[in-house]
């Protein structure tokens, strides 16, 4: 039957006859065994055995002949691993369960073993039992045994296998494997070190596969694609990972507009069915509309509640800051209006007047607000418009966002996704620590725009990138760019623009001298995507061993600690801080 054959391939292989999830009304009469872990015993008369695929009711039996599997089966602990060998029935009528999918079905038990027995757990192994983050880290394989990590990683898998197969079966792709040990990159992420017997060298852990895949472009592979593992030393960062997972792809002889329409259809491919379906081409913004309009170059698209300039409505007034601060060149006035804003805000006006006057050199004016505006929350800026400026405006339209579905008002539903390409980024960016020198606002070897390649010689800072962003409700999930090919052109950058060392990258410049082919290509945040496809409260929960926000393994206990002897070949001693001597003496 087509029932069957559905579940046929999970039984190749292995001694079970079938899965715990797949026993129903056409399969009655049939003698099966199964394998899988009690979830439920109850009275000795019946439990239920799970595996990955479902749940099945064993009906324990009553007489004297099966005495020893009685006693077997009702004094096994929950989540201990047992066979049972026995015949398919039917329910006796009244006690089917339509919410299971075997609910129409039992197996009453002729023979079982115990495999494994449980001892006590630290936890229920059921979803809705609240559980400590730490506990679940720890015992990360008993978690793993829930329903919902076992629907995200098998989702995951299933994801990625479309993926694979319309980039590389439908579309000429090579997945390629890159190093893991590199050498330093300028600029980006901080990298991991690790040690090499060679004296004072050392290996970095890559960040992204960014100049292999170049380089294969430069090798005339054309079009390269990877599940590539990446390292980022960011430190104690909420909901980041050291190590996480993209989908990396490189493509020659491409442009902008080409690339997007791969990940466009890329995404509509692999899209699970149960989410929906999205729609192609996705829109498109620039950098500058979405600081002007959402106050961030990640926005959030699903609702309204844009950042609006009202510098012409207030010009008329007479009050005085307003006045100074359209006095300025470029000065401006910029709000937001909220709906309902005052009734659903009413209780947490401190809160969101204090976001306001932190921003805005703490001036409020919670009257002047009511009288003029009284369903809006507005934040005024008296003096020049600036990032930081439409930043906080960003975080105020968010944080009221917040607010708003906490009062119950369903602003960003969950189940719908808008995604939104970012274009026409900078391609330099300030230093944070000395204003005066230039950084690369994603990285050293993204192209400039075509229409401003004559400014990066005379004025970097104006010059707009080939870069785009990604973004799904309010997420980055991916970013790319048209890279230069040109060795004199990333010379220039790296030298005279940024400042830096280009013998580090001697040998992607000099591979650019060979004939390298114009190429582009993207990254998207695998672990993101699906958290956001799920609806994850965190990207641990699509990843099978995650770290814990301060990068430790709190299963495995990880980083640990070495012996002098361990590191003598790679000339490398500890200086102890003097807490950390105490510590490890105890």
């Amino acid at each position: 039957s087509a029932v069957c054959s559905r579940f046929e391939y999970f039984n190749s292989f292995v001694t079970r006859t079938n899965t715990c999830g797949e026993l129903r009304s056409a399969h009655v009469g049939q003698e099966v065994t199964l394998y899988g872990w009690i979830q439920y015993q109850r009275q000795g008369l019946f439990l239920v055995l799970r595996d990955f695929q479902g749940l099945t009711q064993i009906i324990i039996p009553q007489d004297e002949a099966h005495s020893h599997v009685k006693k077997l089966l009702s004094n096994a602990p929950v989540e201990s691993v047992v066979r049972v060998t026995g015949t398919v029935s039917l329910r006796p009528p009244g006690q089917e369960n339509p919410k299971m999918p075997t609910g129409d079905i039992e197996v009453k038990v002729e023979t079982a073993e115990i495999l494994n027995s449980c001892k006590k757990l630290p936890f229920e192994i059921k979803d809705f039992i609240k559980k400590t983050e730490a506990l679940r880290m720890q015992y990360r394989y008993l978690d793993l045994r829930s329903f919902q990590l076992q629907y995200n990683l098998r989702l995951r898998s299933q994801i990625v296998m479309r993926m694979r197969e319309y980039l590389c079966n439908l579309h000429g792709f090579v997945d390629v494997e890159t190093p893991t040990l590199f050498k330093r990159t300028p600029g980006g992420a901080k990298e991991f070190l690790v040690p090499s017997r060679e004296a004072g060298k050392f290996y970095s852990l890559p960040q992204s596969p960014q100049q292999f895949k170049q380089l294969l472009m430069v090798g005339g592979l054309d079009r390269y694609f990877q599940v590539a593992r990446c390292y980022r030393d960011e430190g104690s960062r909420p909901d980041r990972q050291p190590e996480f997972t993209q989908i990396d792809i490189e493509m020659s002889f491409v442009d902008q507009a080409g690339i997007q329409r791969l990940i466009e259809g890329l995404l509509q491919y692999s899209w699970p069915e149960e989410r929906g379906s999205i729609t192609t081409p996705f829109p498109s913004m620039t950098y500058e509309e979405a600081l002007a309009d959402y106050g961030t170059d990640k926005p959030d698209t699903r609702f309204g509640m844009k950042i609006v300039d009202i510098s012409d409505f207030l010009r008329r007034s007479d009050i005085q800051f307003v006045q100074n601060a359209l006095s300025y060149p470029r000065g401006t006035v910029k709000a937001i209006c909220i709906p309902q804003g005052v009734v659903m805000l009413r209780q947490e006006c401190i809160t969101t007047d204090a976001v306001c006057d932190t921003t805005f050199m703490e001036h409020s004016f919670p009257g002047w607000y009511s009288s003029n505006f009284p369903d809006s929350k507005i934040a005024p800026s008296h003096s020049p418009p600036s990032l930081l400026q439409c930043s906080a405006l960003g975080s105020l339209r968010l944080e009221s966002a917040d607010l708003l579905e906490a009062a119950g008002l369903v602003l960003r539903n969950p189940t719908v996704f808008h995604f939104l390409w970012v274009v026409d980024f900078p391609l330099f960016l300030p230093k944070e620590e000395n204003p005066t020198e230039l950084e690369s606002a994603h990285h050293p070897f993204t192209a400039p725009h075509p229409s401003d390649t004559s400014l990066l010689y005379s004025d970097p800072t104006k010059v707009r990138s080939q870069h785009y962003d990604l973004v799904l409700n309010g997420n980055e999930v991916g970013g790319g760019s048209i890279r230069i090919h040109s060795a004199e052109q990333q010379r220039f950058v790296l030298e005279k623009v940024l400042k830096e060392d280009s013998e580090v990258l001697s040998h992607l410049l000099e591979a650019l001298e060979f004939g390298a082919p114009p190429h582009g290509g993207i990254a998207l945040g695998l672990d993101r995507l699906i958290s956001l496809i799920v609806d994850a409260p965190s990207i641990r929960d699509v990843i099978a061993f995650p770290k814990s926000f301060k990068g430790r393994d709190l299963m495995g206990n990880a980083p640990d600690y070495v012996t002098p002897e361990e590191l003598e070949p790679y000339h490398i001693q500890v200086s102890w801080p003097l807490a950390e001597k105490e510590a490890k003496k105890t």
